[in-house]
């Protein structure tokens, strides 16, 4: 209990306590692009790697070298548990942003950093804005800007991958970003597989597959086919990872 205190402690004190980050980064913004896009990801970086330190967790990352150099890119993953997006945003190698859910921007301190992180908020509820922020999403990835998403939609808590939703696929669709999926195990062991109460030390594998770059030669690739990729390449991965669970299947 006493872990699970001190990280929550950690994480509302931090947001207090790194409010003139904030007015540097806003600065920043108007003075050197550059500058303000390696700033914002270094301090998200650095938190995200306290909080994983924090909560006792090990990251073993695999793949990097699949990540391309000097593009932008569209990170898909599965979603085990809320820790996975400290342990991308700490070990991806750039700045990142993430499709959340609109209700987090009613967060203040939580949603200056997720804009500054060129987050999307989305709200699945109304057709109209969901739509809207996918193109939004396509034109941060046509500007540069990397950004994550989690297609199944819900944390799957260590269980089996769900079925990847095609919705937020239309970014790479339209933007012809390049995908790299990413498999991530073990994240659920430091949350959700406590019901959410405790937080406990775990070890959590994260490997970036080969990048899906099929819509970017044929464009009549459609977005059920890269969520379909996607899915499949991830799932197999993980499958690797527990070949007993799937030979007692």
């Amino acid at each position: 209990m006493l872990r699970t205190a001190v990280w929550f402690v950690y994480f509302a004190s931090y947001l207090v306590a790194v409010l003139p980050k904030l007015w540097k980064a806003k600065r920043l913004k108007q003075k050197d692009i550059n500058d303000y896009h390696d700033y914002i990801h270094i301090t998200a970086k650095n938190w995200s790697s306290r909080l994983i330190k924090l909560a006792g967790g090990t990251v073993h990352v695999n793949g990097a070298a699949n990540i391309p150099k000097d593009e932008p890119v569209l990170f898909v993953a599965n979603h085990q548990g809320n820790f996975d997006i400290p342990v991308l945003l700490a070990h991806t190698g750039r700045k990142i942003g993430f499709i959340s859910k609109m209700e987090v921007k009613k967060i203040p301190l939580i949603r200056a950093w997720m804009e500054h992180l060129d987050c999307v908020f989305i709200d699945r509820k109304n057709r109209r804005q969901a739509i809207g922020a996918l193109l939004e999403g396509a034109e941060k990835l046509e500007g540069g800007r990397s950004l994550i998403i989690f297609p199944e939609g819900t944390r799957s808590k260590g269980g089996p991958v769900n079925t990847f939703k095609k919705g937020s696929f239309k970014m790479a669709e339209k933007s012809k970003a390049t995908i790299v999926p990413v498999a991530i195990e073990g994240t659920y062991t430091m949350m959700e597989a406590n019901e959410n109460h405790i937080i406990t030390p775990g070890e959590v594998q994260v490997t970036f597959l080969e990048p899906i770059r099929i819509h970017q030669y044929d464009a009549n690739v459609k977005s059920e086919e890269l969520a379909s990729a996607s899915e499949a390449a991830i799932a197999v991965k993980l499958a690797g990872l527990h070949p007993d669970a799937e030979s007692a299947e």
